[in-house]
């Protein structure tokens, strides 16, 4: 069941908007780190789009030592995620984050169905000049958790599962491993 904060309208007053995640901040313990506003909505379904992983420019992530996740336009498929209503307080960190600054992301306005059908205007990243390349076993592993935090459908959590990850056996840095550690906790409780 959708949150009020997923209803038509909603979501876009003054002192907050609608971020529709699909890569590591799917994961709560991965947006909360430095956008600590972030309250769940729904989970949405961004149509004619597609999932992919890359390098900016070629350039491996020095944090997560695989490709990143990204989307492009792609008619008749779908990407699923989660709505964050977020406070604009963490509009610059959200954007750090996602490096819009440097280049990395651009942002882009995505309008996104939600389970119940209802269709919301949302702010989303897309990453531009990057070359594909697969994601490291712990990138997949926090968006795979994420996932199955806030309920996507099944069917896409298989098909995130089924993804493979690139053969990185080292450690991510140490705030990601504890993302990690901490999203696990949370998992195997519920």
């Amino acid at each position: 069941m959708a949150s009020s904060c997923c209803e038509e309208g909603a979501g876009q007053e003054e002192e907050s908007f609608l971020y529709f995640a699909y890569g590591s901040n799917l994961l709560t313990e991965r947006i909360h780190l430095r956008n600590p506003s972030a309250t769940f909505c729904c989970v949405a379904r961004l149509q004619d789009f597609k999932l992919d992983f890359g390098n900016f420019q070629g350039k491996t992530s020095q944090r997560w030592h695989g490709g990143i996740a990204t989307i492009f336009q792609s008619p008749g498929d779908e990407v699923w995620g989660v709505v964050w209503k977020m406070n604009k307080s963490n509009l610059n960190s959200l954007d750090e984050q996602e490096g819009v600054k440097s280049g990395i992301y651009v942002v882009i306005e995505v309008k996104v169905s939600t389970q119940e059908g209802k269709e919301i205007t949302c702010r989303s990243y897309l990453m531009t000049n990057y070359e594909p390349a697969p994601p490291s076993p712990q990138y997949k592993k926090v968006i795979c958790m994420g996932a199955k935090e806030n309920g996507l459908p099944l069917e896409y959590q298989e098909r995130l599962k089924a993804i493979e990850p690139n053969d990185y056996k080292g450690k991510v840095s140490e705030e990601m491993e504890d993302i990690i550690k901490r999203g696990e906790q949370k998992l195997f409780r519920t």
